[in-house]
């Protein structure tokens, strides 16, 4: 996309947020935020407003975090990293669900899918994504590499497809539910829309 195109694109707020009792604590320097916004600020072409949050993991306090980021801040997109798993302080999945008004399966299990090639104990994984009022909540793995690999998926040696990361479907999923409209660098993420809902960019 040529970059005089991008002035046509709306700004999206984005929500990050790092869910981490040890990392919220200072007791080790949080990765989690830095990787989401390295590879949405690589992916994205739109103007990007950041709303960062860095939590321990209360599933009280994830609610009301993912609520206000949506309700009070105004984000179209939100994404989680950290606390998926089946520990018992692993309570984002519930969290998220807690502040639901649909629930995206499809989403998590495209994760699996992705994290399976890499490493077994990826079905312990229990990441979701659902639709709070016109915005899209994602939970993402909470280390950075995988956090890349659910996002924007496997590629081969020549670079390559070989599975869709989960990203491909987010810009259609913002448009279906009253989102602004997004547009990615294919060389990233090409996002999949079908060919009546594309907008065609003037240079």
């Amino acid at each position: 996309m040529p970059e005089s195109s991008a002035a046509q694109l709306d700004t999206l707020r984005i929500g990050v947020v790092s869910i981490s009792d040890r990392a919220s604590s200072g007791v080790y320097v949080d990765r989690g935020l830095p990787a989401l916004q390295a590879w949405l600020g690589r992916a994205v072409r739109n103007p990007i407003e950041w709303v960062a949050r860095l939590i321990p993991d209360d599933r009280a306090g994830i609610a009301a975090c993912l609520a206000e980021l949506v309700d009070e801040q105004g984000c179209h997109l939100v994404l989680s990293t950290g606390g998926t798993g089946p520990a018992p302080r692993d309570v984002t999945p519930e969290a998220t669900r807690d502040v639901a008004d649909r629930e995206l399966p499809g989403f998590g299990e495209q994760m699996r899918q992705i994290s399976l090639h890499f490493v077994p104990t990826a079905i312990l994984s229990r990441q979701t994504a659902v639709v709070r009022g016109s915005a899209l909540i994602l939970n993402l793995p909470g280390q950075p590499q995988s956090i890349a690999e659910t996002l924007e998926g496997l590629r081969d040696v020549e670079g390559r497809s070989v599975v869709p990361g989960i990203f491909a479907a987010v810009p259609y999923c913002i448009d279906l539910i009253g989102g602004p409209y997004i547009d990615t660098d294919e060389s990233v993420c090409a996002a999949f829309r079908p060919k009546s809902a594309g907008r065609v960019l003037q240079a």
